[in-house]
């Protein structure tokens, strides 16, 4: 998949050249491009529950031929310290209960996409999304019933982060987990750490994210009640907030979900290895697929 290249924003100035101007008005006529087609996508999005699945704690009777959530998924992009542009894409898949890894996929390549805030989506989801249609394709018997990915769902600036977008255009059930919570609506991570530190919070692993709007923008969740950095659980897309953090307790080994746990360690791991050799041929991309 071919990646739209273009440049950061730049401060109007008397004596601009012309190429200065050009770059200007492209960069400024992408955000609006980017800003039109996610206002597009978010009106797709699905807020509840939407798969063919149940979760393994759900008393819920299905009918019968149902499954049970089996194959999570997680996705994750490393970057080399040296270029922000080269990086290493990783899909995982975990299997349930046992979290064992059962398949991931590797993609290195050169990003030409800057990343923007509140635009990052349109420089990750290009790979994430290819990685996922290749397995959807060749019909993989792991191809993930939901998706965990390192970013945000609708706890976003725009209400719409990565997850929801890759979602989306995947039609998969996601899940955004964020290390960092955005500033949205009044919300601020140190508040939300003070939380979990108050008595009556002692026993509790997960605080609702409420914003001045009295919106829910999604939950702090600690993997353990002695943790004291939570991560962000948000909504993506074709699944409820309680049913997301349902899926993060039964992943969480640790303090990030296993399924983004592995993706980050195994796409660091394979992009070091190989940085050389991509640096050397900027332009290819190389898949690998272990089992």
């Amino acid at each position: 998949m071919e990646l739209v290249e273009s440049s950061p924003a730049t401060e109007h100035h008397p004596e601009m050249n012309r190429e200065e101007a050009s770059g200007e008005s492209s960069s400024s006529n992408q955000l609006e491009n980017w800003t039109e087609e996610q206002d597009q996508l978010k009106k797709k999005l699905i807020a509840h529950d939407d798969f063919p699945w149940k979760l393994p704690s759900s008393p819920t009777e299905l009918p019968q031929g149902s499954e049970t959530l089996k194959y999570v998924g997680g996705v994750d992009i490393s970057f080399s310290k040296d270029d922000s542009s080269v990086a290493c894409a990783c899909l995982v898949v975990l299997e349930l209960p046992s979290l064992r890894v059962v398949h991931n996929e590797l993609s290195l390549l050169r990003l030409q996409v800057p990343y923007v805030p509140g635009f990052l989506a349109f420089r990750e989801a290009p790979v994430l999304l290819q990685i996922l249609e290749k397995m959807r394709d060749d019909q993989h018997p792991f191809y993930p019933q939901v998706l965990m990915v390192d970013g945000n769902g609708i706890l976003h600036p725009r209400g719409f982060g990565l997850a929801c977008h890759l979602g989306v255009l995947a039609h998969l059930p996601t899940i955004g987990v964020g290390k960092n919570l955005h500033h949205v609506d009044g919300l601020d991570h140190s508040e939300v750490r003070r939380s979990f530190l108050l008595k009556e919070n002692e026993d509790e692993q997960v605080i609702k994210l409420v914003g001045n709007s009295g919106f829910t923008w999604g939950v702090g969740f600690r993997p353990t009640l002695s943790s004291v950095k939570p991560i962000y659980v948000s909504l993506g897309h074709r699944i409820s907030l309680d049913s997301a953090v349902e899926v993060v307790k039964m992943t969480c080994k640790y303090r990030v979900p296993e399924p983004i746990r592995q993706a980050d360690m195994r796409s660091r791991a394979y992009l070091q290895k190989h940085l050389l050799g991509l640096l050397k041929d900027l332009g290819h991309t190389e898949w690998k697929t272990e089992h």
